[in-house]
């Protein structure tokens, strides 16, 4: 027993230090961490021989799996979705549809077996909740449009995928009974769900949470039942986690179960990886190239097209839907569960099962590249995507009886909200310009004039009525479209105000050389307006009560609208 608990120490601790030192090196190179985790994986065992008996470290990354895709059902906000319900639910069921479409014929034709193109047309259909929720939240962009989109398609997909898991594990003895049954199954997930989550979790995490450890122990043993349980019921054990984390993601404590357990997803999800790489064998790469880059040029060129297309045909304009479909453009944890749920089915075989994880971790290596550069790239590409402009409607103005708008804000994010709050007494000479249709309906119905479309698009920029502008505003974060608005306003008017939004020091000084009469720093705002409070309560020239009254009125205003975080 003690020689084979030092068996496993040794194996891990050897994993634990390649790992680290190939992510240190790759480190110094600035590439991704994921990237260092396959590569062990892939180098470890054959080449060095270091680890003798694999199952060990497969089985340990089953917990990573179960415990991944716990977090990803915990840090689900179904509430700050609402303002892209559409495109979250209708939109993502079509874009899986065509994308199963393209995927069962494309494996037809390269000569895989119906079942077999069955499962590859589901694969390519789920990308990576893990991976993309993870950059976005680094970058912090899970909150703006594209992100909320993003979120909402990612959300519709691990729920289809769980309904397909349901699916496929009776699907050997199919018939319309069994069928009803795996339904029936699948509705029973979301009413447990719920009556848990109202009725249960809350009495039993208001004592576990007087006690941190308690709460960390019984926050883990809720991820283990569910999984267990769905295990048993003949269902996926990640599925289970998955519930389990939906189910705590309601409870005031989500924030602190995440950050106790994101540590523990961290170590058992390098090992998940690691498994991966060590399960690509390059005899199948070999047999199976063409399909190999084949699948890989669907997911990279096709995927992100038929997101596109579904994007603008729900009104978006190009610029949210390609970063939307660029940040899609891979095979994710849930696809790798089908794959392996296939396999122990013996639905499809282990060929395929390497070829679908040498696909998927290419196109995760990919992500890491793209999603972070994706401005640069939309750029590059900014004149051939202006066809999908004939899908979208491209420029929608609702302009109210009175004069022409003296006063244009474009981006009513969180500070545009907040400004325009404060322009209300002059609405009628404000212009409000925002790619995302929704928030242009909710402002038109408040009285503004409001147009539909990207600020830096010329025929946008022709309804601006530049000459006659008196103050332009302009939250949006990219320095490339501030920097072009402000050329743009300051060839046919001197005297316009311009005040522009930046993200760092450096970006404000250039909008500043550039002709910005002020430029918005908000990570700076913050401080700046509670160091002027704090001076006016020392002179009692503000009455903090009151102040109290009136911030809680205007936070839970900026709830009812989705403003749930500050950035």
């Amino acid at each position: 027993m003690i020689a084979v608990a030092n068996d496993i120490f040794t194996q891990l601790g050897i994993i634990i230090v390649v790992t680290a030192v190939t992510a240190l090196i790759l480190r110094l190179f600035k590439q991704p961490t994921i990237l260092a985790y396959v590569l062990v994986g892939i180098i470890i065992a054959p080449a060095l021989h270091l680890i003798t008996d694999a199952t060990i470290i497969q089985s340990m990354s089953v917990v990573g799996v179960a415990f991944l895709l716990f977090l990803v059902g915990l840090e689900m906000d179904l509430k700050s979705l609402k303002d892209v319900a559409m495109i979250s639910t209708l939109g993502a069921t079509i874009q899986i549809t065509l994308l199963f479409i393209t995927g069962f014929a494309i494996a037809l034709i390269l000569g895989f077996l119906s079942m077999e193109a069955a499962y590859i047309g589901l694969i390519l259909c789920f990308s990576s909740t893990m991976v993309v929720l993870k950059i976005l939240s680094d970058r912090r962009e899970l909150n703006t449009l594209h992100g909320k989109i993003i979120t909402g398609i990612l959300l519709t997909e691990d729920i289809i995928a769980i309904l397909a898991l349901t699916i496929l594990s009776s699907v050997n003895t199919f018939s319309y009974h069994i069928l009803l049954i795996a339904l029936a199954k699948f509705a029973a997930i979301f009413i447990t769900v719920y009556l848990a989550s109202k009725y249960l979790f809350p009495g039993l995490f208001n004592v576990a949470a007087k006690n941190q450890e308690l709460l960390f122990i019984t926050s883990l043993a809720t991820c283990f039942f569910f999984a267990i349980s769905f295990q048993y019921l003949g269902l996926s054990l990640a599925v289970g986690a998955f519930v389990g984390g939906l189910t705590l993601g309601t409870l005031q404590y989500k924030h602190e179960i995440i950050g106790k357990i994101k540590s523990l997803k961290d170590f058992f999800s390098l090992l998940f990886f690691v498994s991966l790489g060590m399960g690509i064998s390059f005899v199948v790469l070999k047999k199976w190239w063409l399909a190999i880059i084949s699948l890989i040029a669907i997911i990279i060129f096709v995927k992100p097209l038929i997101t596109m297309l579904v994007c603008s045909l729900f009104r978006y304009t190009k610029k949210p839907s390609f970063l939307v479909a660029s940040s899609l453009a891979q095979v994710g944890e849930f696809g790798l569960i089908l794959a392996s749920q296939g396999l122990l089915l013996g639905h499809i075989t282990q060929d395929l099962f390497s070829i679908v994880i040498f696909v998927t971790l290419t196109t995760i290596v990919l992500t890491s590249y793209t999603i972070p550069n994706a401005l640069s790239i939309f750029n590059l590409l900014e004149k051939p995507l202006k066809i999908f402009d004939k899908f979208s409607t491209k420029t929608t103005e609702y302009r109210p009886i009175g004069p022409e708008p003296t006063v244009i804000l474009c981006g009513h994010n969180r500070i545009g909200y907040s400004i325009l709050r404060d322009l209300h007494d002059i609405k009628k000479d404000v212009l409000v310009i925002d790619y995302n249709p929704e928030i242009i309906n909710m402002v038109a119905k408040q009285g503004y004039h409001c147009m539909y479309g990207e600020a830096t698009d010329e025929e946008v920029i022709e309804h601006m009525n530049l000459p006659k502008l008196k103050i332009f505003i302009s939250t949006i974060p990219d320095i490339k479209d501030n920097i072009r608005l402000i050329r743009k306003i300051r060839t046919v008017n001197k005297k316009t105000q311009i005040l522009v939004t930046a993200s760092t020091i450096d970006e404000s000084l250039k909008l500043y050389e550039h002709g910005a009469d002020y430029v918005i720093l908000p990570h700076f705002l913050g401080g700046e307006q509670v160091s002027s409070m704090i001076t006016n309560i020392r002179k009692n020239k503000l009455d903090l009560k009151r102040e109290r009254v009136d911030h809680l009125k205007h936070l839970n205003e900026r709830k009812r609208i989705g403003h749930d975080h500050p950035v």
